[in-house]
């Protein structure tokens, strides 16, 4: 199921919706001009053995598609060394939902729920939740039984993450499936109280799963915040360098995974997520409370974060009431720097600097209940307390 192509073959084969698109790789820009006149503009290029957002490119208009085309295939080409790419039609401001499955080697597979993905950046996940807002009880059990389908045409065995488009008629495509464990598996394992990777290690071992698929429960809610070193401003450019203080709270409500302390130098060369900030709450409104609590209590410095732009997205009405889609951040030129947001950022601006020149020391990292330093490695250990 790595690459898109055959991923998509099996799912044909097996009755699941997809957008329109090409049968297998494009030859060059004539065959993929060709197709995207069949199937109407726009559509969009993907990197066949890709993922992450690298490879990919929207065509609008024809005239774009031959740059677009080999933008797309040198991209391919250098981040997974297959310059392979098809075509699919765009579907305009969907919400990216994914769904969690394990299967186990003796055929039993389930789902756990999904997540809902749609806060991106250069097709990038930035903010994941769970469950989404966005499902009824009949629309989740629906696309939770063909992701567990798609799992098993293909005798599926580990955790592993079906990925659908969900168009503003509630009409759902298949995107792509990841067989590995992924960045937001946490917020899964705070709304059902599953460890995701003793699943992954049991099932490696040959165990069945313990688990039918009755019995997951969802309970609550979950978000989680990739606190990367970026530069917002500057269109989520990396940011790399030392982090000379950092403050993580430890909250009951609040988990963090992360490997950084104070002193650590972050470098050009790897991802630039350095950490994950994951809140829960009884439903999506406390969680967004307890999120809002949670980053005002994560302090970073020397390097730019993710952080001011995570603490603007929570109070933001189109993210509180559920209506954004992947065009989220796009779109932010149209009320992100309006005059609202410009006195918000600087009121934090102002908190951040009286943060860092009065209470801030050298600590690795502050247990906001009583005082203590906490290794970073003792606050990813939070899901039983979740």
């Amino acid at each position: 199921m790595g690459n898109k192509t055959i991923a998509r073959k099996i799912a044909m084969a097996a009755s699941i919706p997809m957008a329109m698109g090409s049968e297998g790789n494009i030859g060059d820009e004539e065959e993929a001009v060709a197709i995207a006149e069949k199937i109407g503009y726009p559509v969009i290029i993907k990197a066949a053995s890709g993922g992450g957002g690298r490879g990919m490119r929207i065509v609008r208009k024809s005239d774009e598609m031959e740059k677009l085309f080999l933008i797309a295939s040198k991209e391919a080409e250098k981040a997974f060394n297959d310059p392979s790419v098809f075509i699919e039609k765009y579907i305009e401001n969907p919400k990216h939902i994914e769904f969690q499955i394990l299967g186990d080697k003796k055929g039993n597979i389930i789902h756990l729920g999904e997540r809902e993905c749609s806060i991106q950046r250069k097709h990038q996940k930035l903010l994941e939740e769970a469950p989404s807002a966005a499902l009824d009880d009949t629309l989740r059990d629906t696309m939770g039984k063909l992701a567990v389908e798609i799992a098993r045409a293909v005798k599926y065995h580990s955790a592993g993450t079906v990925e659908f488009l969900l168009d503003s008629e509630k009409n759902f495509y298949f995107m792509e499936m990841n067989t590995r464990i992924q960045v937001e598996h946490p917020v899964t394992e705070v709304i059902t109280g599953i460890d995701l990777i003793e699943q992954q290690i049991r099932i490696a071992n040959g165990e069945a799963l313990k688990y039918r698929q009755e019995d997951i429960k969802l309970k609550g809610w979950a978000i989680e915040c990739r606190i990367n070193a970026e530069d917002v401003q500057s269109g989520f450019a990396p940011d790399p360098g030392k982090i000379e203080k950092l403050s993580l709270p430890s909250d009951p409500y609040i988990r963090i995974d992360t490997g950084i302390q104070a002193g650590s130098t972050i470098v050009p060369s790897y991802d630039s997520m350095i950490a994950k900030l994951i809140v829960r709450g009884k439903d999506r409104k406390e969680a967004i409370k307890n999120c809002k609590m949670a980053l005002d209590k994560v302090w970073i410095k020397g390097t730019k974060t993710t952080l001011p732009f995570f603490r603007l997205l929570v109070r933001n009405q189109k993210f509180q009431d559920g209506s954004f889609t992947t065009a989220f951040i796009e779109d932010l030129d149209k009320y992100y720097f309006n005059s609202e947001y410009e006195e918000m950022l600087a009121a934090w601006l102002a908190t951040k600097l009286f943060i860092e020149e009065n209470l801030m020391d050298n600590s690795i990292n502050i247990d906001f209940e009583n005082g203590k330093e906490m290794s970073p490695w003792l606050l990813n250990k939070r899901i039983n307390q979740f």
